[in-house]
């Protein structure tokens, strides 16, 4: 992450004091890096997550038309130019990206979703609530080792997720043990939204509905739980098409 991307995504936080000041990175991934700061006077908590977006040229994870399909660029300049993948086209696409994960966590939240309370947002950055303690961050699932009766229950609570997430209008897209944190050893917590999807709007929906449930099924299998992914995705895109959720 070059500073002078990380200094201009987080200082209008630092002014808006929601954060006082990076403390250190927590990992670098496909589109982002995530820090632990340390909250503002304005924070709920004394440490906050901040999820700094890399520069386009600078992603791993650049196909992302499947994800696209359906988000509306309402401003005819900002929309010509993305079209046109220039510079400022490409900053259109990453503010889509922040702008995209913010919301999508500001209605999982309220709705009551396990995911991380959004607290703020920059052109290029989303600030939210950190899972974890002074210590570091809760582990990612894939890291972690579950008896089968812990298993079990991780594993109803990730559906029942998914399933809310679905009523809300709103696909993962990328869901694995890789963006599931582990929370004091019996909360499941799901994070990396930026590319999650409108059911309504996109025709790639229910594919990727179902890769996300084939990834836990398969991920819960190695611990014990027995499931069927292809009968957990005909019985929540039924009932959503329905309106039944």
């Amino acid at each position: 992450m070059h500073s002078d991307t990380l200094s201009e995504a987080i200082e209008p936080l630092i002014a808006d004091e929601l954060i006082s000041d990076v403390l250190y990175p927590v990992k670098s991934g496909k589109e982002a890096t995530l820090y632990c700061c340390s909250g503002g006077s304005r924070a709920p908590a004394d440490l906050v997550a901040v999820k700094v977006y890399k520069p386009q040229q600078y992603r791993s994870f650049r196909n992302d038309s499947v994800y696209q399909e359906g988000r509306v660029i309402l401003n005819a300049r900002d929309r010509r130019a993305a079209a046109k993948r220039t510079r400022h086209g490409r900053e259109v696409h990453s503010t889509l990206w922040s702008n995209s994960e913010y919301e999508t966590l500001r209605v999982l939240y309220r709705a009551g979703a396990r995911v991380p309370r959004p607290i703020g947002r920059t052109g290029g950055a989303v600030a939210m609530e950190w899972i974890g303690d002074d210590d570091g961050p809760a582990p990612q699932l894939k890291d972690v080792s579950l008896g089968n009766a812990e298993a079990a229950s991780l594993f109803d609570q990730l559906i029942a997720d998914i399933e809310l997430w679905l009523a809300c209008n709103v696909v993962h897209g990328d869901l694995s043990a890789y963006n599931i944190l582990l929370q004091d050893g019996e909360r499941v917590v799901t994070i990396d939204f930026p590319q999650a999807i409108d059911p309504r709007v996109n025709g790639n929906a229910e594919t990727l509905l179902a890769r996300d449930i084939e990834h836990v099924c398969q991920y819960f299998a190695r611990h014990g739980v027995r499931s069927d992914a292809y009968a957990i995705v005909d019985d929540l895109w039924d009932r959503f098409t329905r309106g039944a959720l």
